[in-house]
């Protein structure tokens, strides 16, 4: 599991945008730092666990990816 140092300033939804490239992991991240669950805007210096990306397998998703 990666890890990630908050900026003065970083929300959730930017954090999940800086490390996945999208917000869409956003609640996953909240789940995986629940301790911090009520930080709306943080500050700096905190360590918060990224999880990985996790890749819903689909039909149409190729064998090697699902």
């Amino acid at each position: 599991m990666r890890r990630y140092r908050t900026l003065q300033g970083d929300t959730w939804d930017m954090i999940a945008y800086r490390c996945y490239g999208t917000e869409k992991m956003t609640s996953e991240l909240i789940q995986a730092n629940s301790e911090y669950a009520d930080y709306v805007v943080f500050p700096a210096g905190l360590v918060l666990n990224v999880p990985e990306e996790i890749i819903p397998a689909t039909i149409n998703t190729p064998p090697w990816r699902r």
